[in-house]
């Protein structure tokens, strides 16, 4: 089944021609690209990458068998190291010669054992003696020694992402000396020492290079040891200990990843999960250091996930087996051609392919029971979005009420994140807002990332669907959109109007005005004017609602033209007067409208009424009771005079 499967290799992987003895493979970690070189590159060198639309091809002199072979960021300058002392150059910048040239590392009798591209033109050859530190010179086709540091080296893994080196020193390989490069400079770093299980006789290499991975998680770098089982002593299997590498300061042991198996291991980064893959029992264990198993400082994690294997993957036939038969056939997962790379390669170098290895999170779902972890889990996640609001909407269409508390504790963890991006988007907008300061640095705009589920998305795609379910209890349906309102009102989150109008329209629905009133009363539902709104258009429905919009208009004291409309087009023109002469606007309201309105009741003694009173107010302000041209009054005077005849400024009228 599909959804047992929560790993996968990518649809669209890079193919490039399978290593075979007149064709070798080389992978390159910084750009992520895979050359193919035929017989020393003199019949051809293809580099295939993630972003290359189309394949870099080209030829070389055959000077020897190729040991490696890189591109400087944005292919601009290529090195090829054939002979173990020397390293070779091609530029590959238009108006530069292609011809060749050639560094040979500055370390007496030192072997070279490999390089890596820190920048588009600096260099870091790695020799069994130490590390050189160089810049190219393209234009004068020669290489500037910028630093150089004498240590004995066993082997080294880079983290290209960092530009950090790692390099196994002493007889046993275990003390490792990290350092870092940026912009023409070498940082050497603390060293620090891998605890390795107890041997017998230690006077040889016991740390290889295979058990160890450099890799960004949650932003933090990590140095991956693998610790395989110690044939003697009682250890139940193999576990994966994590080394914190901060730029400054000690390289601490930090978590310790439990395997609870031996065998054949090998390590992948994807999206902050470190996966374990095992070769003998095609499974793959999934760890997420964030999940807490105890409070220890240091942090012991069992698999978040049952152990699942891959999900199975076809692969099309080509040459010659191809003909008649265009079925793809069944790739052999977990093979032992596989060569996995950080942080989420696995290449298969006799098939010819390059696979992003992928996470699904649906399948996740039912694999992770306890709603809470399976939250905190999710939210750390890339493309986490779709699948948290499908798990909402699963979790309420049970209507068990009993489920409430888990309701509750869900939406907090969202709203929980959902308030740290407002407060972070608050923070930068001030500062912008503010200019920058002395001695501050640049503010960054938070990115709003997928577990940002903010109301909007809660509304739309989880609590309007499940307010129309006729298989669940309105009242457990009122209790979860309360309990909602509650966690945003909790996290100081100002509620949107449409959810109060989801709250109002549902007890209408079920004609529960008794609780409508109540939360209206109580100020459970946060007066607005769209709120208000909402009320009145339910006048005919539940009378009262009317009453209960004035007074929340009245107490918002920013709406009131929107009440004296209101009462207009219910045609209350005594009250809207009453209500503007109350908040003190009479002296400044249309004198029109009020007419218009008290016309239309066709009620001749309240348009006398009306007409007076605006008498009386021209007669207080301008000294006489006649209606300036401005005020376009003509034709109510007309109607006056012709319903009541010319009657002079009689007594005053009190409303």
């Amino acid at each position: 089944m599909s959804e047992e499967h929560y790993l996968e290799l990518c649809d669209s992987p890079v193919q490039f021609e399978n290593a075979s003895s007149v064709n070798n493979v080389f992978f390159d970690e910084a750009n992520k690209q895979v050359f193919a070189v035929r017989s020393g590159g003199a019949t051809g060198v293809v580099v295939k990458g993630p972003d290359d639309k189309n394949s870099i091809a080209f030829r070389m002199e055959d000077k020897g068998e190729v040991k490696c072979i890189k591109f400087s960021y944005e292919n601009k300058i290529l090195a090829v190291q054939r002979s173990p002392k020397s390293v070779d150059f091609i530029n590959f910048m238009p108006d530069l010669p292609h011809s060749e040239f050639s560094q040979e590392c500055k370390t007496k009798n030192a072997t070279v054992l490999g390089f890596c591209w820190t920048s588009w033109n600096e260099i870091v050859f790695i020799t069994d003696q130490g590390v050189e530190f160089y810049q190219v010179l393209p234009d004068k086709r020669s290489l500037k020694l910028l630093k150089s540091h004498s240590i004995n080296v066993n082997w080294y893994v880079y983290c290209p992402e960092t530009s950090v080196i790692l390099l196994s020193t002493t007889v046993q390989g275990n003390v490792l000396q990290p350092f870092a490069f940026k912009c023409g400079t070498m940082s050497k770093m603390s060293k620090f020492e891998i605890e390795l299980p107890v041997v017998t006789k230690p006077a040889k290499i016991i740390l290889s290079e295979r058990d160890i991975a450099v890799a960004t998680i949650y932003g933090q770098l990590y140095v991956m040891y693998l610790k395989h089982h110690s044939r003697t002593g009682n250890n139940p299997g193999a576990e994966v200990v994590l080394y914190h590498l901060q730029r400054e300061g000690a390289c601490k042991r930090s978590h310790i990843l439990k395997l609870n198996t031996t065998g054949k291991f090998a390590l992948n980064v994807v999206d902050n999960l470190v996966i374990v893959h095992h070769q003998s029992s095609q499974t793959s264990f999934m760890f997420d250091i964030k999940m807490k198993d105890t409070d220890s400082n240091l942090n012991i994690h069992q698999p978040v996930l049952p152990a699942r294997s891959i999900h199975p993957y076809k692969i099309a036939l080509t040459g010659p087996a191809a003909v008649g038969s265009q079925t793809p056939v069944p790739c052999e997962l977990y093979s032992s051609t596989w060569s996995v790379f950080q942080p989420d390669i696995i290449i298969s170098a006799s098939e010819g392919y390059l696979w992003y290895l992928q996470v699904k999170l649906k399948p996740v779902v039912s694999l992770l029971q306890d709603k809470s972890k399976l939250m905190e889990f999710l939210l750390r996640r890339r493309d986490c979005k779709m699948v948290i609001l499908s798990v909402c909407s699963q979790m309420l269409s049970r209507g068990d009420k009993g489920s409430l508390p888990v309701v509750a504790i869900v939406f907090d963890k969202l709203n929980q994140v959902y308030k740290e991006y407002l407060e972070a988007e608050q923070s930068y907008t001030m500062a912008v807002e503010c200019g920058p300061s002395r001695g501050s640095t640049a503010h960054k705009r938070p990115v709003r990332t997928q577990a940002v589920i903010d109301q909007s998305d809660m509304y739309t795609h989880v609590l309007s669907l499940f307010t129309e379910r006729k298989d669940v209890s309105h009242k457990f349906i009122i209790a979860v959109l309360m309990e909602y309102i509650r966690s945003l009102n909790q996290f100081q989150i100002t509620v949107q109007h449409y959810l109060y109008e989801l709250v109002i329209k549902t007890l209408v629905q079920h004609n529960l005005l008794y609780m409508l009133h109540q939360f209206l009363q109580y100020h459970v539902l946060s007066d607005s004017k769209p709120l208000a709104c909402l009320l009145l258009s339910l006048e005919s429905t539940y009378p009262p609602a009317h009453q209960l919009s004035l007074d929340m208009l009245k107490r918002l004291s920013t709406a009131n033209d929107e009440i004296v409309e209101v009462l207009l087009s219910k045609q209350q023109v005594l009250g809207a007067l009453r209500f503007i002469r109350s908040v003190g606007g009479h002296d400044n309201i249309s004198a029109r409208k009020f007419l218009d309105a008290a016309r239309q009741t066709k009620d001749q003694m309240l348009f006398y009424t009306i007409f007076r009173f605006f008498e009386q107010r021209n007669q207080r302000l301008r000294g006489s009771p006649n209606f300036t041209p401005g005020e376009h009054c003509e034709e109510h005077v007309a109607y006056f005079k012709q319903a009541f005849g010319e009657q002079a400024f009689i007594k005053p009228v009190t409303l």
